[in-house]
């Protein structure tokens, strides 16, 4: 049986995508049990207060919710377990020295399988402020009327 071919997303992290100015973004694999990955095929999974650290020289992440597997029995493992994510030790190396740097974060973006492997997007974040958060709103609903004044502009012609 020849394995399934493409990119799926299984979850986004949006609230990241507000509280963070996204630098760079990285792609790493993830560390998972077999339930585990049901779950995420099911689509039972939240990233919402996820992070990442590095730890000895490997790459973590916590709090990042997969919930137990219906079917599973004592395989099943904690849904709030940490999670070893998988990277080039240079690249882990060159996300450690980014975080160093004051008001760095390193945040999961999304969740996704590509070519039935669970990949997660790591992102070198900065945190906005909450004026940052208001001018992204206000961009974000401008561009929203201007679009709705186009499209009904465009049913007249």
């Amino acid at each position: 049986m020849p394995a399934k071919k493409g990119v799926k997303v299984a979850a986004t992290n949006r609230k990241a995508r507000h509280d963070y100015y996204i630098l760079e973004n990285y792609e790493a694999g993830i560390e998972l049990a077999g339930t585990e990955v049901k779950s995420i095929r099911a689509g039972r999974v939240n990233l919402k207060d996820a992070f990442c650290q590095v730890k000895n020289g490997e790459l973590f992440l916590y709090n990042m919710h997969i919930s137990p597997y219906e079917q599973g029995n004592i395989f099943n493992k904690d849904p709030m377990r940490d999670r070893r994510l998988l990277m080039h030790k240079k690249e882990i190396r060159k996300l450690h020295a980014a975080v160093q740097q004051d008001g760095f974060a390193l945040v999961p973006l999304s969740l996704y399988f590509k070519d039935s492997r669970v990949k997660v997007e790591v992102g070198v974040c900065k945190g906005k402020k909450l004026y940052d958060k208001r001018s992204s709103m206000a961009e974000r609903d401008s561009k929203r009327e201007m679009d709705r004044i186009m499209k009904t502009r465009n049913q007249y012609r």
